[in-house]
C-alpha cells in the first residue's frame, strides 16, 4: 500500500512537472495569439460570418411599408436613379464601366447585401460616391482619379456598399426623411441648397436627413465595410486611408469632395476604431493593394479630364503594371521593400501587401 501510495504522488509531482515544463517552454505565438485574440470578434465584426447575419433587418418590422419587402426597396432606388441619369452626363467608355462594375460586384459578392447592385460612372471630377437604395450605386470619375491604388477606391466602394446591405437609407426613411426622387436627385448634383430650393423648399430638410446618415450608422458602414473588403482580397486599412487623403485633400482645397460626399466626414475615433478591427481580423499573408488595369484607367482619366482641381502631383508617370510585393511589417536590414518585377511579361497582376515579413522559403521563391 506504502509503496502504491508513494508511486501515486510520484506520478502526480511528474504530471505536475511536465505541466509547468511545457507551460514555460509553449511557443510565444501561442501566447501572443491568446492576448491578440482575448477580445472575440462578435458575429456582426466578423468576416468569416459576411452573408450569414441579418444587418438591420428589424427594420422590416418597424418602419412599414418603407422598410418593408426588397421589391419596395429596389423600386425606389429605381425611381431615384432614373433621376440621376437624367440630371448627370453618364460615362459610356467600355473599359471605365466594365472595370468599376467588376471592382464593385467582387465587393458586393463578399457582403452582407441581398439585392443585386446596378453600378454606374458619372462623367463628373467631383470627388462622390453614393449608393442609393435597392443597389443602384454611383461613382464619380474624380473619385477614380483621387485614389492612388485600387484599394483605396475600393475601401469607399465597400463603405457605400455597407449602406445598402444595413439599410440605412431605408431606415432614414422610415423615421419620414422623404421620399421625393426629383428633390433628392437635385440634392446630390447640386450639394444640396440650389436644387432643392428651385424644387421643393418646404421638403429641404427631411431630403437632407434622407442623406445625412447618424454616427452610428457612418461607423456600422465603417464596421462592415472593412470586412467587405478584407473578404475581397484587399487591404483592408485602404478605407481608412482614402478618406483621411480625402479629409485632408479638401482642407487644402476646399470644394474638391462634394458638398455630399463631405457631410459625414471620417472623425479621427472611426479611423483608429477601423484600424484596431482590421488587426483583430485572422492573418492573411497578402493583401491586393493595387493592379494594372486601375493604373491604366486612372491614367486614362487623367489625360481626357480637364478638371483644374486635379494637378500634376495627382499623376502617377510611374507605373509600369509589374506586380509589387509589399509587406505589412518591415524586415530588419533592408533597404528595400519591394520586390523587383520579374523579367516576363504578363497582363499586370495585381500589387500586394504581406501581412507578415516573409520567410527564408519566401526570399528562394
Amino acid at each position: 500500500m506504502r509503496y502504491q501510495s508513494f508511486r501515486k504522488a510520484g506520478a502526480h509531482l511528474l504530471f505536475v512537472a511536465l505541466l509547468t515544463t511545457g507551460l514555460a517552454f509553449a511557443p510565444s505565438t501561442a501566447f501572443g495569439q491568446s492576448t491578440k485574440q482575448a477580445k472575440k470578434l462578435s458575429k456582426k465584426e466578423d468576416p468569416s460570418m459576411i452573408g450569414q447575419r441579418n444587418i438591420n433587418g428589424g427594420w422590416d418590422k418597424i418602419t412599414g411599408w418603407f422598410g418593408g419587402s426588397k421589391q419596395k426597396e429596389i423600386e425606389i432606388g429605381r425611381q431615384l436613379s432614373l433621376q440621376v441619369e437624367q440630371q448627370a452626363k453618364m460615362v459610356e467608355d467600355p473599359k471605365i464601366t466594365e472595370y468599376i462594375n467588376r471592382v464593385g460586384q467582387n465587393i458586393v459578392l463578399n457582403s452582407d447585401a441581398k439585392i443585386p447592385f446596378t453600378i454606374k460612372v458619372i462623367d463628373s471630377d467631383e470627388v462622390n460616391a453614393f449608393a442609393l437604395p435597392g443597389g443602384y450605386f454611383f461613382v464619380n470619375k474624380g473619385l477614380i482619379v483621387a485614389a492612388e491604388n485600387e484599394a483605396e477606391l475600393a475601401g469607399v466602394m465597400a463603405h457605400e456598399v455597407a449602406h445598402v446591405a444595413a439599410r440605412h437609407a431605408m431606415e432614414n426613411a422610415g423615421k419620414g426623411a422623404l421620399l421625393n426622387y426629383g428633390l433628392i436627385a437635385g440634392i446630390i448634383f447640386t450639394g444640396g441648397i440650389t436644387g432643392a430650393i428651385l424644387q421643393n423648399t418646404a421638403g429641404l430638410g427631411q431630403a437632407l436627413a434622407f442623406f445625412k446618415f447618424s454616427r452610428g450608422a457612418e461607423k456600422e458602414a465603417d464596421m462592415l465595410g472593412v470586412q467587405y473588403l478584407y473578404a475581397s482580397g484587399y487591404d483592408p486599412t485602404g478605407m481608412a486611408t482614402m478618406f483621411e487623403k480625402l479629409a485632408s485633400k479638401n482642407k487644402k482645397k476646399p470644394g474638391t469632395l462634394s458638398k455630399l460626399f463631405s457631410s459625414h466626414p471620417q472623425s479621427i475615433d472611426r479611423r483608429d476604431a477601423s484600424i484596431a478591427l482590421v488587426a483583430r481580423f485572422p492573418e492573411k499573408e497578402e493583401y491586393i493593394i493595387s493592379t494594372s488595369e486601375f493604373q491604366r484607367i486612372r491614367e486614362h482619366l487623367l489625360r481626357i479630364s480637364n478638371s483644374v482641381s486635379i494637378s500634376p502631383d495627382d499623376i502617377d508617370e510611374g507605373g509600369s503594371g509589374r506586380p509589387t510585393l509589399k509587406r505589412r511589417n518591415p524586415v530588419p536590414d533592408s533597404s528595400d521593400d519591394e520586390v523587383k518585377p520579374s523579367t516576363t511579361k504578363d497582363k499586370g497582376p495585381p500589387k500586394l501587401k504581406r501581412r507578415n515579413p516573409p520567410t527564408d522559403s519566401d526570399n528562394d521563391n
